[in-house]
């Protein structure tokens, strides 16, 4: 079965992201692949325990590997009509597994609602990617065979990022200019990986960032002169000066934030005097393809050199909107 993409839609001011896949097998066989917890084994993302009725207490236990290791989520059985419709709450969030009869197999149409407080929109692209994973490995447990590995997780993401255009910046309007923010979801990255990406000091005996020294370079990019470090509080801050033509113009704040819930995000700020409006567009695809690039790095994927034509690409998008 080929995979295909899910969407992401807004209902009821909730993100919604939706998944159709086909199977050559008949509702009554996938319906208690989704909803039996002998079944659910093979390929959902923790054990789970319920009872097969409507208003039953559900847990989901997740002994992997990451930041879930060892946590116990709960919920409840919303609906549940076989072959039909399966239903539950995953903590705030809401599966939805609906399947229609097609020929000799069915249509298996799966929904996910996500609470704000579990991620919500910024969270999509890590989700839609994880759940794809999930939905090969019960395509496979139909078929009898073994899940495929569940390799280019990196490139599902990203790829899913810029699909649900998670990856773009804002300008907001200051009293002496404008604020260019960008807000990232980093998974479950440790803060103090992120940290080392973004700020360790690199080759031995050099010097950790302190208010006054240089950023670190990959803190920076070309596209902007950098000044001195004015704050740091390892390993969730780091804001530094930057300047235009030799004066100091503004500054630049890398803010790292870890939840039991949400994962780790990354807020990047850059704030512009009004007199260098025209630089915005430039500045909002620099730290876009920035970002990108960092995103990469962090699964240990480090691409050299600079990507130019993305960036101007970024940037002509940009300059259109403004």
């Amino acid at each position: 079965m080929a995979p295909s993409w899910a969407t992401l839609d807004t209902v009821d001011g909730r993100s919604v992201l939706r998944f159709e896949r086909r199977f050559g097998h008949p509702p009554e066989k996938v319906f208690a692949a989704v909803s039996d917890p002998t079944e659910l084994v093979h390929w959902f993302p923790a054990r789970v325990e319920t009872e097969p009725r409507a208003g039953a207490r559900m847990r989901f236990v997740f002994p992997g590997e990451g930041a879930a290791d060892g946590e116990v989520l709960t919920g409840r059985v919303l609906e549940f009509d076989p072959p039909r419709l399966f239903a539950f709450e995953w903590n705030d969030d809401v599966l939805r597994f609906e399947l229609a009869s097609e020929g000799e197999g069915c249509l298996l149409v799966f929904t996910h609602v996500l609470s704000p407080d579990n991620g919500g929109w910024l969270a999509a692209g890590r989700n839609a990617a994880g759940w794809d994973t999930c939905l090969a490995a019960l395509a496979a447990a139909l078929d009898g065979e073994q899940p495929p590995p569940a390799a280019g997780m990196l490139t599902r993401i990203e790829s899913y990022v810029e699909r649900f255009g998670l990856a773009g910046g804002e300008v907001r309007e200051t009293t002496d200019g404008y604020l260019v923010r960008f807000e990232r979801d980093l998974v479950w990255r440790p803060p103090e990986q992120v940290w080392s990406v973004l700020a360790a000091p690199a080759g031995d005996g050099a010097a950790e960032p302190a208010p006054g020294t240089d950023p670190p370079l990959p803190a920076t990019h070309g596209y902007l002169q950098e000044g001195p470090v004015t704050e740091v509080a390892a390993p969730h801050l780091l804001e530094y000066e930057w300047r235009h033509e030799g004066a100091a113009a503004g500054r630049v704040r890398f803010e790292i934030d870890t939840d039991p819930k949400l994962g780790t995000r990354l807020v990047l700020t850059q704030t512009v005097p009004a007199r260098l409006a025209g630089l915005r567009a430039t500045t909002l695809a620099a730290w876009q393809t920035h970002l990108e690039l960092f995103f990469a790095a962090l699964f240990g994927e480090v691409r050299c050199p600079w990507p130019a034509e993305r960036t101007r690409e970024l940037e002509a998008a940009y300059a259109a909107r403004l």
